[in-house]
This record gives C-alpha cells, structure tokens and sequence, in this order.
C-alpha cells in the first residue's frame, strides 16, 4: 500500500461533545484510557500497510500534536512513513478557516499533489471501528472504479441520518441521496443480500449509508476539487457531482463492528 495516501478529517469545533473538546481537537479526546479517538483511523492505517497519513484539524491541535509526535515514529519501523497534523492556517491563497472537509483537503491541495501516489484514501476521525484499508483499496482497484465508498448496511430508522447510495447487485453506485425521508427513503432501497449480507440481515438492513471513507483516484480526486471550487464537502457535494459527471463509483460493503461517536450520547 506504498502507493496509497491517507488523510484524516479531523473535524471542526466539536461542540456535540464538549465539554471533552473544551480544550483539545476531538480526535485528541481520550477513549478507552491512554488511547485517543485519532488512534483507531491511524492504526487502522498502518495495520494495513497504509505509511503516509495526514491528520487536518483546525481547532486546540496542541495535545493532538504532542500525542501523535510521541506515539507514531514511523521512521524508526516503517521506512518513509510518517502521521503529520495539518492544522488550518491563513496563507496568501488560503485567508480562510476550513469551511467544511473538502475545503480542508482544497488548502492544502499543492502539498498532497507532491506526492507520486496512485489514490487517495479519505478518512474521518470519529468513529469506531476496525477496517482493513488494503481490502477496501484492493477493491476498488479490483472494479475498475473511479471512486469507491465504503458502505454500512442499515435499517430504515438509522438510514434517515445518513447519506445513502443505491446500488446495483455488483455494488455500482447509481445514486446518492443525503438524509432521504418519506418516498424519497424508501426509493434508496438496495438488495443488500446481493451485495453480501445473509438473507435475515439483508431483510434487517436494506439500505447502503456511506461511513464517510473514500478512495479516489489520484487524478479524479484532483480534478474534482479543481472542477468544483465552490464544493466544501465530501459528501454533500464531491460525491454527487462526481456520479453527475458520469465518474464509475462503487460501494465496498463493511460488516464488522461500527460507531459513530461524534456527540457525548454516542460516546
């Protein structure tokens, strides 16, 4: 997975889970003792042979910074591998504060492009899970797609809270639709047994939530964000404008354990 990118979208202020990011970025929150939340996409990463991982955040990056320096020495096992906080700076270019996760990856567009790599993996850093990225990114070389989104199997009440995908038995995406109620949900339907689940869960969990992780290829990935400058999210316009345009994008089914712990409830 030398050829592989990673970048971790660290997130904004986190108010839904202060008072824990009171005074810290909220992937530096602390889960499960000395571990923080940025630790479970960074270690899924190189646990999948994933070496160059970029964090962006914007807000009370200090203790992010400390904890990473003094846990992840790539250099000293993992040969040309590092994980780097980017933190949201004013540039001649770029006056401005992220203004959502595309925007962040646009600031520091020229940096990523420096990189001779084949595609690029985008992560979120709230959530729980374990996921092999080498599976994720061999899939989607597999398919020939453009862009690959992993996707979680949910039921009709927790599929009212995502963005969902419709896609054809062999996992083509033909359309995406953010938070979907009403007609409009039940027209996401999906024959998830197709794609992989056992007939009782495919009953259970009929429609396909994006978690928020993408590969792209390199080039398509920065031709969207050159094409549509005015785009600041991922999943709220990168993706749809990339299937208008007519790009392959294939969904990877995910069945393990998942969590999203964006808000004190959840965590």
């Amino acid at each position: 997975m030398k050829s592989v990118l990673a970048i971790i979208l660290g997130g904004g202020a986190g108010t839904r889970l202060q008072p824990l990011t009171t005074t810290r970025a909220m992937p530096a929150v602390p889960l499960g003792g000395r571990y923080r939340l940025i630790d479970i996409p960074v270690s899924n990463c190189i646990n999948s042979g994933i070496q160059k991982i970029y964090v962006l955040t914007q807000f009370n990056s200090q203790s992010l910074n400390r904890h990473l320096s003094l846990t992840y020495n790539l250099a000293s096992g993992f040969s040309g591998g590092f994980v780097e906080v980017l933190a949201a700076q004013q540039t001649p270019t770029s006056p401005s504060w992220f203004q959502g996760t595309a925007d962040a990856v646009r600031q520091n567009q020229e940096l990523f492009e420096s990189w001779d790599v084949d595609q690029v993996l985008i992560l979120s850093g709230d959530q729980l899970y374990r996921m092999d990225y080498g599976a994720f990114v061999l899939g989607h070389r597999t398919s020939g797609a453009d862009l690959t989104v992993s996707a979680l199997p949910v039921d009709p009440v927790s599929a009212q809270g995502f963005g969902l995908m419709h896609a054809d038995p062999d996992g083509r995406i033909r359309e995406f639709r953010e938070k979907p109620t009403g007609a409009a949900l039940e027209a996401m339907r999906v024959d998830t047994e197709a794609l992989g689940l056992s007939p009782e869960e495919a009953v259970r969990c009929p429609f396909l939530a994006s978690m928020g992780i993408y590969v792209f290829e390199r080039k398509l990935f920065f031709d969207l964000l050159s094409r549509f400058p005015q785009a600041t999210d991922f999943g709220k316009e990168i993706i749809p404008a990339a299937l208008a345009a007519g790009q392959r994008l294939q969904s990877h089914l995910f069945q393990g354990y998942w969590a999203d712990i964006a808000t004190v409830k959840s965590f």
